[in-house]
């Protein structure tokens, strides 16, 4: 599949990083100070979504009483301060270093605040793997369309030779938008239900890309 491609470009939340349970942990200690239910990593995966203000109103949130700001960063302060006891997804740096070493460049492009994305990728010591690592200015996650429009024009290739590897249908249809190949992974933010509905190639291992 990969060497069919030019460029590709990852999602990173659920994709690269391995992010699902502490989403679900730093969600329910939220729900607890709200008295909203908490849930179960299944029930996460099934209402996830992209605006994610629109995931917490699927789960229970009424924003008429509190600001989504609030709430939002609220959320944001403990993942940010529990962000290191999440690892990379098996398999997804051997993956990078082989898309590297066929001479396909590759990118991140994610809803993910810039900076901290940045300072994440240092981290893992993946940055020697990207050409471009793209992310919002804010912590909100409203999406990502718009840096996908301005990225693919930065990367000198056809849209046909490019690929999106996301995990959401967000990331199907912000490569639609592009015009540019999707494969979805199924170990990430959305259970295969709702990847299904975007009818693009689904993996359930990062491995399986190869």
């Amino acid at each position: 599949m990969i060497k069919n491609y030019k460029h590709i470009i990852w999602d990173w939340n659920g994709t690269i990083l391995d992010d699902v349970e502490l989403c679900v942990d730093v969600g329910n200690n939220l729900f607890k100070r709200k008295n909203i239910p908490t849930m179960t990593v299944e029930k996460y995966k099934s209402i996830f979504t992209i605006p994610v203000k629109n995931y917490y109103v699927a789960a229970g949130f009424d924003f008429s009483k509190e600001s989504f700001e609030k709430i939002g960063k609220e959320w944001m302060d403990e993942y940010e301060a529990r962000k290191y006891e999440c690892s990379l997804h098996e398999n997804v740096e051997n993956l990078m270093r082989k898309i590297k070493e066929s001479g396909i460049q590759q990118s991140i492009l994610s809803a993910y605040k810039l900076s901290n994305l940045t300072e994440m990728t240092k981290f893992f010591n993946l940055e020697k793997y990207l050409t471009n690592i793209v992310g919002l200015d804010n912590i909100y996650a409203a999406s990502k369309l718009e840096l996908g429009l301005n990225l693919i024009k930065k990367i000198n290739v056809k849209p046909s030779e490019i690929l999106m590897i996301g995990d959401t249908v967000h990331d199907y249809e912000v490569a639609k938008t592009m015009g540019i190949d999707c494969v979805l992974f199924s170990g990430g933010h959305q259970n295969i239900k709702k990847l299904l509905s975007c009818n693009v190639p689904i993996v359930n291992s990062l491995a399986g890309l190869l």
